[in-house]
C-alpha cells in the first residue's frame, strides 16, 4: 500500500509578460516517512525549477487508490462510498474513501473510477469529484525501490537456485 504525501513546494516563477512571481504549487509524492517525501520531492522537482526553491509544506494524503490516466492532465479527488449490508440489522452501511483520478474533465473522472473499479466485487457510490491543484504525481518507481536497496546492501534479485 502506498503512503502518499502531499508536498507544497514554492518558488520563483516566469509568469506572461516575464515577469517573475513567488508561486506554491502542490505536488504528490509516495514515500515512507515525511523525511523521505521531502528527500524525494527535492530529486524529483530540481531538474524542473532553475533557481531556488523550498518545500512549504508537507502533510499526509489519505487516498485509499490512485487511478492513472494518459490522456488527463489534472488530478480529481473522488469520494467514493462503499456499501454493504449489516448482518445483524440489515442496514446499508456506508464507508467513505478517497481517491485520485487523472484525468481531463470531471465527466472523464467519473469514467476514470468506474473503469478502475470494474473488476472489484464492492458495491460502491460516488459521492464527490472536486478537481485538485496537485501539478503531478511521483509514484515510488522499481527504479528507485532498486537504487534504495542498493544503498542498503540489499538484494533486489529473486533467491538463485
Amino acid at each position: 500500500m502506498s503512503n502518499w504525501f502531499e508536498c507544497k513546494v514554492s518558488y520563483e516563477k516566469i509568469v506572461e509578460g516575464g515577469m517573475q512571481k513567488k508561486v506554491t504549487e502542490p505536488y504528490l509524492v509516495d514515500a515512507l516517512s515525511f523525511t523521505e517525501a521531502e528527500a524525494r520531492i527535492i530529486e524529483e522537482i530540481r531538474p524542473y525549477i532553475s533557481g531556488e526553491f523550498t518545500i512549504a509544506d508537507i502533510k499526509r494524503a489519505r487516498l485509499s487508490e490512485l487511478f492513472y490516466n494518459a490522456n488527463g492532465d489534472r488530478y480529481y479527488k473522488v469520494k467514493v462510498f462503499f456499501i454493504a449490508l449489516d448482518e445483524k440489522s440489515g442496514a446499508e452501511k456506508k464507508t467513505a474513501a478517497q481517491m485520485l483520478a487523472q484525468a481531463s474533465s470531471l465527466r472523464e473522472a467519473v469514467d476514470v473510477v468506474d473503469e478502475g473499479m470494474k473488476g472489484t466485487m464492492a458495491d460502491y457510490m460516488i459521492a464527490s469529484v472536486t478537481e485538485t491543484a496537485i501539478m503531478d504525481v511521483f509514484p515510488f518507481s522499481e527504479e528507485a525501490k532498486e537504487k534504495q536497496a542498493t544503498a542498503l546492501g540489499i538484494s533486489t534479485e529473486g533467491p538463485t537456485q
